[in-house]
């Protein structure tokens, strides 16, 4: 009787809605987001996420997951910014959900390179790495267009050049370091300045 007892409560937790979609994985309200974005978010992302600053990343038509993992890397301390620590400790985990949902849901700008010579450089590398050097190709994690994999990888497409060079240089230097299994920083490792600027610039423009 008792192992049929567990095994009856096991399957009616299984069934229940809680233990089928764990709290951390239910989709957010992009309704409830639009309010907080409005007010700790639009002023560096923009109000739709495409962001006015090229520093600060734009995160429209990001991966929600993408874009609820690095708000909880922020407040755990994984990822450091003195800004998007403060910002994201105000966050419960709900509202970090509902942001996420909020800016996922909205379209991206075009992005433009505006060095040509520069961006075709990017696109070698982009799209076939280099083999002297280890670096790996990166549409074989984030997609020939750029578009990502949602969940494992970022959406990159149009995002900001000086951005996307920040970012892997910090990679480079260990300074960010929430990456699993150390695989951006392997990659940003093997990069020379001039094949970050480049890869930055062809993205920046990938549409």
């Amino acid at each position: 009787m008792k192992h049929l007892a567990t095994a009856a409560f096991a399957a009616a937790l299984a069934a229940s809605p809680a233990a089928a979609q764990p709290d951390a994985a239910r989709a957010g309200d992009a309704s409830k987001g639009q309010t907080i974005a409005a007010g700790v978010c639009a002023a560096c992302h923009g109000a739709d996420g495409n962001s006015p600053i090229p520093t600060n990343p734009n995160l429209a038509g990001q991966h929600a997951e993408y874009l609820v993992k690095q708000l909880q890397n922020y407040k755990s301390g994984e990822r450091k910014n003195p800004m998007m620590t403060g910002i994201a400790a105000t966050l419960s985990d709900t509202d970090v959900r509902d942001v996420a949902a909020y800016y996922a849901g909205q379209g991206p700008r075009p992005g433009l390179a505006r060095d040509a010579k520069l961006a075709s450089a990017g696109r070698a590398l982009y799209r076939g790495g280099n083999g002297a050097s280890g670096v790996a190709a990166c549409s074989g994690c984030h997609s020939p267009n750029g578009a990502g994999i949602p969940v494992q990888y970022p959406r990159l497409k149009g995002q900001h050049g000086e951005y996307t060079a920040a970012q892997l240089k910090a990679f480079r230097s260990g300074e960010r370091a929430n990456d699993p299994a150390s695989m951006m920083r392997g990659v940003a490792a093997r990069m020379s300045d001039a094949e970050i600027a480049a890869v930055a610039e062809y993205i920046s423009g990938l549409k």
